[in-house]
C-alpha cells in the first residue's frame, strides 16, 4: 500500500515521504480501515518534527485521525463490522496512522459514522473534538452552564463551541479577528470577543459575571483574563499553552475560590474516551457538529500539508488519501 511515512524526527520536507509498504492485517480485536481522508493536528506535527518525543518501530506513518471504511476484521469482532464507515481516533499511537491507503486500529477506535457526515468532518473528529469533549464533562456535564472557549475558531475550540452550544451551554468565545470571528458566530457562540481588545475583560463580563467554565488554549497568555472571570464553582480546563510555566499569584487565586483543570488526551483514561467517542457520534447524527473550512493535499503533497499546519492556516488541513 501507498504510505506517507518517516523513520526519525526532522523537518517535513527533509524526513517525510511517500513509501509502498507492506498492508497490515487485522490482529485479535482489531479492524483494518480502507482509509479515504486523514486529518492532521498540530500534535502529529509536533511528533514528526520532535518537539514531542515519540517512539518508532521501525517506520511511523503519521496522524491520528481519519475516516474510511472497514474491510477486514480481527478475531473477536463482529464480522457484519466489514463495510462500515467509520471515523478514527489515536491511530498513530502505533506505527499505522491514517497517512496511508489502510491502517489497523483496536475496533473501539473505528466508530460508526452517520450516514449523512462527510468524510471530511469525520476526519476532522479525533483528537480535536474529543479533547472538546473532555474539557467540557470534565467536571460534570455542561448543560446550561456559562462557559468561555478561549480561542473558538481553533478545531479544539470549534468543537468545544458547537458541542456546548448542543446541551444548551451558554457560550462565549474569544478570537483574533474577523475571520475567526465568523467562524465562531457560525458555530454558535453567543457572545464573541477579540481576546486582544483592552476592554475584553468588561466586554465577557457584560455576558457573565462569573464564568462557570473556562476552555484554555493559551494559559500563559490568557491567565489574567481568566482570574477577572472567576469565582466559586469556575473551573478552568487548560489542554494547551504556548509557554511551559506560569506564575500564579497565590493569594488572589485563593480569593477567587476557582479551580484549574489541565488535559492531555493522550493520558485520558480508554472509558472515558469511549464515552467521548459515542457521544460526539450522537452529536453528528443530530447534526450538531460540522466541518471548519477546509485545505486539502493529496498524499504525495504530505510535506506541504504539514507545513500549512505549522503555519497556523484557519481551518483544518486533511489529507486525501486515494
Amino acid at each position: 500500500m501507498r504510505a506517507a511515512l518517516y523513520d526519525h524526527p526532522g523537518p517535513a520536507r527533509e524526513v517525510l515521504r511517500v513509501a509502498e509498504v507492506e498492508r497490515p492485517e487485522p490482529a485479535a480485536g482489531e479492524v483494518r480501515v480502507r482509509l479515504a481522508v486523514s486529518g492532521i493536528n498540530p500534535v502529529d506535527v509536533k511528533i514528526r518534527s520532535g518537539a514531542i518525543p515519540w517512539p518508532i518501530d521501525g517506520f511511523q506513518i503519521p496522524h491520528h485521525d481519519g475516516t474510511g471504511v472497514i474491510d477486514a476484521v480481527g478475531e473477536g469482532v463482529d464480522g457484519t463490522r466489514v463495510g462500515e464507515r467509520v471515523w478514527i481516533w489515536f491511530a498513530a499511537r502505533r506505527r499505522w496512522g491514517t497517512a496511508a491507503e489502510w491502517t489497523v486500529v483496536p475496533a473501539r477506535q473505528a466508530v460508526p459514522l452517520p450516514e449523512e457526515t462527510s468524510d471530511e468532518l469525520g476526519a476532522s473528529l479525533g483528537i480535536p473534538a474529543m479533547t472538546a469533549y473532555h474539557c467540557l464533562w470534565l467536571d460534570g456535564p455542561p448543560d446550561g452552564l456559562y462557559i468561555l472557549v478561549q480561542g473558538g475558531a481553533g478545531a479544539v475550540g470549534h468543537f468545544a463551541v458547537e458541542l456546548g452550544t448542543w446541551v444548551q451551554s451558554h457560550v462565549a468565545a474569544t478570537v483574533g479577528g474577523q475571520d475567526q470571528e465568523a467562524l465562531a458566530h457560525k458555530a454558535g457562540a453567543e457572545h464573541i470577543v477579540d481576546y486582544r481588545a483592552p476592554d475584553a475583560a468588561a466586554r465577557l463580563k457584560a455576558f457573565a459575571p462569573r464564568m462557570d467554565r473556562i476552555i484554555e488554549v493559551a494559559l500563559s497568555e490568557n491567565l489574567q483574563l481568566d482570574h477577572e472571570l472567576s469565582g466559586p464553582g469556575t473551573s478552568i480546563v487548560t489542554y494547551n499553552s504556548p509557554q511551559p510555566e506560569v506564575t500564579l499569584q497565590i493569594r488572589q487565586w485563593m480569593e477567587r475560590n476557582a479551580g484549574m483543570r489541565f488535559v492531555l488526551l493522550f493520558g485520558v483514561p480508554i472509558p472515558q474516551l469511549e464515552t467521548a467517542a459515542r457521544e460526539i457520534t450522537v452529536a453528528l447524527s443530530e447534526s450538531a457538529l460540522h466541518e471548519l473550512p477546509v485545505h486539502r493535499f493529496p498524499l504525495d503533497q504530505i510535506a506541504e500539508a504539514h507545513e500549512a499546519v505549522e503555519a497556523g492556516v484557519l481551518g483544518k488541513v486533511l489529507v486525501s488519501v486515494r
